[in-house]
């Protein structure tokens, strides 16, 4: 009965977000609470929300802080630099910005946070998107699918798991892994260059008009110079997507890219909100710290990952930090906070509401019976392939449970009996690695709640559009260990 409850409630909760019958917020608390009533439970709710909410504290601290520190990185202007280099490479045509997405997203997962890479990507290439109408959700698809390529890193957190489950060596784990993986990250970017051909079709391409009244596309010294004016806004002469000066030439009539929302989808900002993240003569600017804050948050991501102290305790030191020296009076602490306040409640309310699922979930024992259920399911014919076995298994598993739940409390399980057959328990490990690029769109990681409110993208939509790609490039992974030999 557990196992049937705990299916029917995940399904519940993801068909009442994706059809927009219920925001992700309410749906993280009641649709669980009503579930714990119907198992006979609902008097150890409160036991279960609080033991949810303890476990996930620490998370929520560490994006309230990485959102004020890293916004205050960006009002300061430190990632500039990179984004003027991203934005040289993607001259305002749609397959080289969704290219330039995962790009993005790939190189920042290196610190092997999610919150981090989702923060610098959005804040990076939100405005690009705005400005040339292109849909959230491709951005939103492409950053959180190429971050769970690299959330194998042993530093991000699975691989280490994986190790400390099964008493085995990260390195011996990760390292034959890497061809696979690799294979992995080039169908993301595969991907977004599918991706961004449809946006492409579906806006056309931006052109000049000249002189003489003809058109040519936009190349060179004049692409850059036009992809400057589309993110600051500078002298563009309007208000929507295409500045004075310009036009689109469409490529027919074409739907976009897949089922993929047009821009502004699931989210009610004005036109023009967050284009002057960019800006070169906003006030916040501090040229004169720039060296001062790029040492900073290198010590910090240097710090992070050599685990030196709780990654909750780092961000909160560093934000303090970039405050005092960057804003030393209190008016502009204050202000600077405020600014950020809006993306901090979001996320941070988020991560407690998921608390309440989680909680209830692996409370009443339903997430248990329910991986057992699928476990046990597994033919014995099937024995002998249990890696294979495994890494279709982390698909789904990794996406209606928690990582710690997975690693803890499944891997061991599929290991045991995978030893019964004769499979090694370092090949159970590498192919439990294979369900990550789904992982990082579950609505139990707290990390998507920041990619999705950065981006101003329905969860829902999110889901809809990111899934199955995700779960492709899943399998993708899989195949490629399975052809090497690795798994």
């Amino acid at each position: 009965m557990l196992t049937i409850l705990g299916f029917v409630m995940i399904a519940a909760f993801l068909v009442l977000i994706m059809m927009k019958k219920m925001s992700p917020m309410a749906a993280l608390v009641l649709i669980p609470a009503l579930f714990c009533v119907l198992v006979g439970q609902g008097a150890h709710l409160g036991d279960y929300v609080l033991k949810g909410i303890g476990d996930l504290a620490p998370t929520a601290a560490m994006l309230m802080f990485a959102i004020i520190y890293f916004g205050v990185m960006i009002d300061v202007g430190l990632f500039d630099p990179i984004v003027r280099g991203i934005l040289k490479f993607c001259k305002a045509d749609p397959v080289r910005v969704v290219v330039g997405t995962a790009l993005l997203a790939a190189i920042v997962s290196l610190d092997g946070d999610g919150s981090t890479t989702f923060m610098i990507t959005v804040s990076a290439l939100y405005p690009l998107y705005k400005r040339l109408k292109m849909s959230l959700v491709v951005m939103t698809g492409v950053a959180a699918t190429a971050n769970g390529v690299m959330n194998t890193l042993p530093w991000g957190g699975p691989t280490a798991r994986a190790a400390t489950a099964l008493k085995l060596d990260a390195g011996d784990i990760f390292i034959p892994m890497i061809p696979a993986l690799a294979v992995g990250l080039v169908a993301v970017f595969a991907l977004a260059y599918v991706l961004g051909r449809r946006e492409r079709k579906r806006l056309g391409v931006l052109t000049l008009d000249d002189t003489l009244g003809d058109t040519r596309p936009v190349t060179g010294t004049v692409a850059e110079k036009e992809t400057e004016q589309v993110l600051v806004g500078a002298g563009t002469g309007a208000t929507g997507g295409t500045p004075a000066g310009t036009r689109r030439t469409t490529g027919g009539a074409g739907t976009g890219a897949d089922d993929a929302p047009a821009a502004g989808s699931g989210e009610q900002a004005d036109e023009d909100d967050g284009l002057q993240v960019l800006d070169p003569q906003r006030a916040t600017l501090r040229p004169k710290l720039y060296w001062f804050n790029a040492a900073l948050t290198l010590a910090l991501l240097t710090l992070l990952i050599m685990q030196t102290l709780p990654i909750p305790v780092l961000f909160l030191i560093g934000a303090a930090l970039a405050l005092t020296v960057n804003f030393p009076h209190m008016k502009d602490q204050k202000a600077r906070v405020a600014a950020h306040a809006e993306n901090v409640l979001n996320v941070s309310g988020m991560v407690f509401a998921a608390a309440v699922f989680t909680g209830v979930l692996t409370g009443t024992g339903m997430v248990e019976h329910m991986a057992r259920w699928l476990v046990s399911g597994v033919p014995d014919a099937l024995g002998p392939h249990m890696g294979i076995v495994t890494g279709v298994l982390s698909i789904p598993l990794t996406y209606f449970m928690s990582n710690d739940g997975f690693y803890f409390g499944i891997v061991p399980i599929l290991a045991e009996a995978g030893a019964a057959h004769g499979v090694a328990p370092i090949e159970i490990a590498r192919a439990s690695l294979v369900g990550q690029a789904l992982h990082m769109s579950s609505p139990l990681v707290p990390a998507v709640y920041v990619l999705v409110g950065m981006a101003k993208v329905e969860f829902g939509d999110h889901t809809k559009f990111t899934v199955k790609w995700a779960a492709l490039t899943s399998l993708v992974v899989l195949c490629a260990g399975v052809l090497f030999g690795i798994i």
